[in-house]
């Protein structure tokens, strides 16, 4: 049998040397960060640098020191975060921190019981396992780990309730604002699945009361491959032309450094031979085998004309394509929509359904558009179990990678695998902490785009869905195979050995060493929380991109201006498994381990501080998903304080207390009885958006969110409070607990209440009327309180008129973004298509007129300028506005972003 302190000590040395490895990678990381911050604007400080994002979200630079920003950034408000970062961003950064407080305040407790219980008169176990379950040897001492875990695990169900409460304040006051109520998005409905007979503009507006727009989705068979084909070829055609000009002004400048009194002619071909133009080959096989290729630019020239005139033929014959099975609803107003949604529409199963309300039109999926009810079902079930058989067979490799973790347990019984001890100590820790927690999270690498593909085959009709999605499947995969497949492995590989020699105690060798595998997440936790924090701050991978890649990869204006201009995003339905999963292994090994806590409050601290500073100076806005993502990683974190609350039943039933397993199994019920009730409560309140945030006082007033189109006579005039019928009061009136008479200004009477609102409350730059909701009636100001006074009436703190004071000030402004044009909203939802043009080309200018040349010879197939592009002598590509846009469209001399590109759309200076 393997000595026992060996083990133990080989397991703290995994921590430390995981420790202390992910230290100096840590402090490598950080200290480039400090020292590019500084100088790499475009990198590291992009949205307040350069306007690349709308003046409204601009944000103030931070301090330029190597430190000072630091508690600058700490200290912004809620309100700051939100309108950096969008409400998503918001509530990621949210998670972080309630994970991070929660530990924090959990270690403060816990330690100095379950330490003294754990490390006293135990089994003698050595290093970190001291101060585990593993160490205990008294079964009476397991009542300390019952009600410590009561208190550790329903306060995080409180916080759950909480946090849930105050999510959906937060977003219904969100939803409910002028920026969101006036959107599209918020007034427009997908239908899908819809009945032959509702396939008409005319008919389906039958259905419904506020009827503004309906657009039945349609399309040729072929007309997108088609328009995806053209875009190709547009672009191919681009990149030979600027390459075609390049070789012509490089040829130039050569001849020019031999005899600088060269005559230039302005006929690019007498420079460049016809064999010397750009070409390629039509087919793979042509290109490998016959090695046959064509003039680019003369072959395009004719093949582009010839896809132009197919495409258009069919967007002409568009109104007469089959429908996609799916109807967009625009109603006058978000109450309408919101009711059309919420309401049972067809009298036949699974007809009208699903309906989704704030979808995008850049953001849908519209593939997805054609499905029957039919046709759905048989993906969701195809999908789901794919996704069951990758989880399956995904096992194998983890579980591999748990047995390394534990190599050492095997040295007993397979013998060639001793020499390991001959490695300095050293490198047998990264052998078995470091390595172990690389080739994990390398592995889980490839799983991403493997789910997005299983959620757009599902039928997810926007790319938020799919997000949706990848969140609930990726977090599968990372409980399953990070946590479950990981744990198992790791606990079976060390104590394999006695488990073939006494075969009849496997279960209980199993439950004695299954809290040594917490050692091995710690170093996970630490790995997480200082090498990809100050990963992410650095952004290696962007930063070699864009100064290096981007080099050699951007020859035209074109890839020179979309690197510049497009920021990093956050991709919600990836991010939040990875962190919800350590969560729950924390929230497993907590009780058994609680060492795990201080681990966990410090990693995700500095989590918290790498994505608020990305989020909140650096990444774009990922697409809106309106926060759904927030309560769905609450819920799935609560699947650690199952897993936790299992193991502990298990261990107890193992180490015969038989006092704390009935305990234990009480706990189980109210977790469980406790988990439905919020279900029950929040499931609706997640998904839609109530009438009484949306309706005034008086019923019929307009608001951002409601027009009034049963009644035609609606007051809008000069008095500025108007009355509304007196209603006889009660005998019974509830105590208003904030009700202080001295403050009094209503002048209520013994007999009546008088209902209120205001008209006068208006926003002139978008005369959005701001008149007092059912919601928010009430006058009476909520007073400020104790933080523990708050934290305990989420009710009152964490309501929908409380949380509407954190909403940033442009949430009362309609978004500059939206589309108010009549004209382009009348085709918004139309199959994208059904209107698509031939990009337009973009070759920069040069001072011996070749461009001209190239402009002249193919301004008759598509259109194509030089203007705001250049090529100097060397055939050095430099942008200095935006690209040309089709005809028809606006072109915006004045770009956002112009007053700082030339220095940081080049390269870095020393």
């Amino acid at each position: 049998m393997s000595d026992t302190t060996n083990t133990t000590s080989t397991s703290t040395q995994q921590v430390v040397t995981a420790l202390v490895s992910n230290s100096v990678i840590f402090g490598v990381f950080i200290s480039l960060f400090l020292l590019f911050r500084i100088k790499l604007k475009r990198i590291y400080e992009p949205k307040s640098s350069f306007q690349l994002i709308n003046e409204e979200k601009r944000p103030d630079p931070l301090p330029k020191g190597l430190w000072q920003w630091v508690m600058p950034l700490l200290r912004k408000s809620d309100n700051f975060i939100i309108q950096q970062a969008g409400l998503d961003g918001y509530f990621f950064l949210r998670y972080l921190f309630i994970i991070c407080a929660f530990c924090t305040f959990s270690l403060i407790y816990m330690f100095p019981i379950l330490f003294a219980v754990n490390a006293t008169n135990g089994e003698n176990e050595s290093g970190l396992n001291q101060l585990a379950y593993t160490n205990v040897k008294d079964p009476k001492r397991y009542y300390a780990h019952v009600f410590i875990s009561w208190s550790f695990y329903w306060s995080f169900m409180y916080i759950v309730y909480r946090e849930l409460f105050f999510y959906t304040s937060m977003r219904q006051a969100v939803l409910a604002s002028p920026r969101y109520a006036k959107k599209l998005s918020s007034r427009t409905v997908l239908f899908q699945t819809v009945p032959t007979q509702y396939l008409s503009e005319t008919e389906f507006s039958k259905l419904f009361d506020g009827v503004k727009r309906v657009w039945i989705a349609r399309g040729a068979n072929n007309i997108e491959d088609l328009v995806k084909e053209r875009e190709k070829m547009a672009m191919q055609l681009e990149s030979a032309s600027v390459s075609y000009l390049k070789q012509a002004i490089t040829k130039v400048h050569k001849m020019r450094k031999k005899n600088p009194s060269t005559i230039i002619d302005e006929e690019i071909s007498t420079y460049i031979p016809e064999k010397k133009r750009p070409h390629h080959s039509k087919n793979f096989w042509n290109k490998i085998i016959f090695r046959k290729t064509v003039d680019t630019i003369s072959e395009l020239k004719e093949e582009l004309p010839k896809i132009n005139q197919e495409i258009k033929d069919l967007q002409d014959d568009h109104i007469n394509g089959e429908p996609f099975n799916s109807v967009f609803v625009e109603f006058e107003s978000q109450y309408q929509a919101q009711v059309a949604a919420q309401v049972t529409t067809f009298h036949a199963p699974l007809f009208m359904t699903p309906a989704y309300i704030g979808l995008e039109p850049k953001n849908v999926v519209w593939f997805n558009l054609r499905m029957f009810w039919w046709e759905r079902l048989s993906r969701e079930v195809g999908t789901i179990a794919a996704i069951c058989a990758l989880v399956i067979l995904w096992a194998f490799p983890v579980a591999f990678v748990g047995m390394i973790s534990n190599i050492t347990y095997l040295t007993d019984k397979v013998h060639w695998l001793r020499f390991i001890y001959k490695l300095p100590n050293q490198l047998l820790g990264l052998l078995t902490s470091l390595a172990p927690t690389i080739a994990l999270a390398v592995l889980m690498s490839f799983l991403p785009r493997i789910i997005r593909g299983m959620a757009v085959l599902q039928g997810s009709p926007s790319n938020q869905k799919v997000e949706h999605f990848t969140q609930n499947a990726y977090f599968a995969f990372q409980v399953v195979q990070v946590f479950l497949v990981t744990t198992i492995t790791s606990a079976a590989t060390s104590v394999v050995t006695q488990i073939v020699s006494q075969p009849t105690k496997a279960m209980e060798l199993l439950a004695t060493n299954l809290p040594k595998a917490s050692n091995f997440y710690i170093s996970y936790i630490i790995l997480q929380g200082m090498s990809i924090s100050s990963g992410a701050l650095l952004q290696i991978v962007p930063l070699a991109i864009y100064y290096a890649l981007g080099k050699i990869l951007d020859s035209t204006p074109r890839k020179k201006y979309n690197r510049f201009v497009n920021l990093s995003s956050m991709q919600w339905g990836t991010t939040y498994p990875v962190y919800t999963n350590l969560a729950v292994i924390v929230f497993s090994y907590s009780i058994i381990s609680p060492i795990i806590l201080l681990f966990c409050a410090c990693g995700y601290f500095l989590l918290y501080v790498a994505y608020l500073y990305n989020l909140t100076y650096v990444f774009s806005e990922a697409p809106d998903a309106r926060g759904i993502n927030y309560p769905r990683a609450l819920f799935q974190t609560m699947t650690g304080m199952y897993i936790g609350e299992i193991c502990l039943l298990g261990l107890f039933v193992v180490g015969k207390g038989w006092g704390p397993v009935v305990l234990q199994v009480i706990c189980i019920c109210i977790s469980v009885i406790l988990h439905l009730q919020l279900n029950h409560a929040f499931d609706d309140l997640m998904t839609v958006l109530p009438v009484d945030t949306m309706k005034p006082l008086d019923g019929k007033t307009d608001t951002p969110s409601f027009k009034n189109i049963y009644d035609g006579q609606r007051n809008h005039g000069k008095d500025t409070i108007k009355e509304l019928p007196q209603f006889p009061i009660p005998k019974y009136q509830p105590k208003n607990p904030f009700n202080n008479p001295s403050d009094s200004k209503s002048g209520l009477s013994d007999t009546t209440y008088p209902y209120m609102y205001d008209e006068t409350l208006e926003t002139p730059e978008n005369n959005v009327i701001g008149v007092p909701l059912l919601a928010d009636g009430d006058t009476v100001r909520i007073p400020p309180a104790p933080f523990y006074k708050r934290f305990f009436k989420p009710h009152i703190y964490c309501s929908y008129k409380a949380v509407k004071t954190r909403l940033p000030e442009i949430y009362g402004l309609i978004d500059p973004d939206e589309v108010l044009d009549e004209s382009q909203l009348l085709h918004a939802y139309d199959f994208p298509a059904v209107g698509a043009q031939c990009p337009s080309l973009w070759i920069p200018e040069d001072e011996y007129g070749f461009s001209k040349q190239i402009i002249k010879e193919l301004e008759n197939v598509v259109d194509i300028s030089d203007r705001n592009a250049k090529i100097d002598t060397t055939g050095k590509i430099t942008f200095t506005g935006v690209p040309p846009k089709n005809e028809g469209e606006e072109d915006n001399e004045n770009d956002i972003f112009m007053n700082h590109i030339k220095e940081e759309s080049e390269e870095p200076k020393d």
